[in-house]
């Protein structure tokens, strides 16, 4: 009998999403966190010591990525892989979603991508399939947001609704955290998994500036489970008191976290560094260090 693989649980509407990234585009709004984030990538990049032939932009809300890119020396094609992919640059583009990937086996060099991946339903099975698509030795790169991003907006949000609704309801991603993703990076079968966090703090006048940047960038709130109809008015007064009297700065500027959390991986090849095998050290660790070994359940002298 044939076992059907269960279903990743339901927590974004893309439908949605693709909807306010669109409108968010045709207004023309700026998105500096991800311009940091490409100019970021471009530089990781380019410490690497090899040419990529043919790279995948998967699900990047923008052409930055490919901008910077473009401007190394080390990505020859690029192919922009996005559920709105359009006409507004000359790059080679694909509508795909990044849940499923439309490219064979063993034959991508590069796939990257930039403030997307944290918003997929099925970030195990998307990783897995990027492992997949590139060729051995291939590369894989991204920056996603992480668990602590906008934690003062939800912070408050909950204090006020608590407060005033007698109840929370979902406003802000449940984004994942350094160490899940690392996890995710093994079980997907990437070689030499890295993962490390970047954590930046924008300072707004007032916290609706804040809530206003977040429409520009089309990252407003798209859960399954949100609340349907608009925030009561007392609730976002009661909100922004909140947000002001907990996270602002002397000269009366609120604070907002963005923690940017980047993953590298390497589909595994032959050719690559490979951990030592248990017990085949030629030097014990006490006389590298020049120090007594004391032996398991011996207390060290004082």
């Amino acid at each position: 009998m044939v076992r059907s693989m269960p279903q990743a649980p339901v927590i974004f509407d893309r439908a949605l999403q693709r909807v306010r990234r669109q409108r968010a585009a045709a207004q023309g709004g700026t998105n500096f966190l991800l311009d940091h984030t490409a100019r970021e990538l471009g530089e990781r990049l380019d410490s690497v010591l090899r040419r990529f032939e043919l790279a995948v932009d998967l699900g990047t809300p923008g052409n930055q990525v490919r901008r910077a890119l473009a401007n190394g020396r080390k990505v020859g094609a690029v192919i922009a892989a996005n559920p709105l992919a359009d006409g507004s640059d000359t790059t080679l583009k694909v509508a795909a979603d990044e849940e499923a990937l439309p490219f064979r086996e063993a034959s991508l060099d590069l796939v990257v991508s930039a403030l997307a991946l944290h918003a997929v339903n099925d970030l195990p099975g998307t990783l897995i399939q990027i492992r997949r698509a590139l060729k051995p030795d291939g590369l894989f790169m991204a920056a996603l947001f992480g668990g602590e991003t906008l934690t003062e907006l939800r912070q408050a949000f909950a204090e006020a609704e608590a407060e005033i609704e007698g109840g929370i309801s979902p406003r802000v991603f449940p984004f994942p955290d350094l160490r899940d993703l690392g996890a995710l990076l093994q079980r997907a079968e990437f070689a030499l998994p890295v993962t490390d966090v970047e954590r930046l703090t924008v300072r707004y006048a007032s916290v609706f500036a804040l809530m206003q940047d977040l429409r520009c960038m089309g990252a407003t709130n798209v859960l399954v489970e949100r609340r349907r109809i608009p925030s009561r008015r007392n609730t976002l007064a009661r909100m922004a008191e909140i947000y002001a009297r907990r996270f602002a700065d002397a000269d009366g500027r609120l604070r907002a976290t963005f923690e940017i959390i980047w993953l590298s991986g390497w589909a595994p090849h032959e050719s690559q560094q490979k951990p030592l095998a248990p017990g085949s050290a030629k030097l014990r660790l006490a006389d590298a260090l020049s120090t007594k070994e004391i032996p398991a359940g011996e207390k060290a002298g004082r």
